[in-house]
């Protein structure tokens, strides 16, 4: 049974506010790179770059970043997965994204990527979806939507880029 939380309008206005608030939070956007961690973060992470562009005129960089190798469920890692941010981030504004928060694992393995890039004067973290049952001691700076769950309901992101439609929704397991 799934029940959709959150449609195209919906997901589209999440992504324009939480733009606006980066804006404000940030006095600007001097010094901001996003980071989209694979898969859907990374688009979401472009769409909120190009929302800012349609506001500030500014084009914000935006890289992805695979945790795989920085995960602490993984024994054997693939060294030949790279991340390369391709420019300094030393003193810069990392600005995170990804479509679901849920233990924290995920944002902590980013976090140890770009932290291995270089030493940023903060890092701030953007979810479309926050479900809760954090394990870590990770909280986002920009949520697009809290969606409280039970352990044994699901969140799935669908976005346009990947599944061609924007859709936010709940199953039981």
């Amino acid at each position: 049974m799934k029940n959709i939380v959150m449609d195209e309008v919906a997901i589209k206005r999440a992504i324009s506010r939480i733009s606006y608030e980066i804006i404000e939070k940030n006095k600007g956007t001097k010094d901001i790179i996003f980071v989209g961690i694979l898969t859907r973060g990374n688009d979401i992470a472009k769409r909120i770059s190009e929302k800012i562009y349609e506001v500030e005129n500014i084009k914000l960089p935006v890289y992805p970043i695979n945790i795989t190798n920085f995960r602490d469920d993984i024994k054997n890692k693939n060294q030949e997965i790279e991340n390369i941010i391709e420019e300094d981030i030393n003193k810069k504004k990392i600005i995170l994204v990804d479509d679901v928060l849920h233990t924290g694992r995920s944002v902590r393995a980013a976090m140890d990527g770009v932290l291995e890039q270089g030493r940023p004067s903060s890092i701030q973290l953007v979810v479309l979806v926050d479900r809760g049952h954090r394990e870590l001691p990770i909280r986002p700076d920009y949520v697009g939507k809290n969606i409280p769950t039970s352990k044994s309901e699901n969140i799935e992101v669908k976005i346009k880029e990947i599944d061609e439609v924007d859709q936010v929704y709940i199953e039981k397991l």
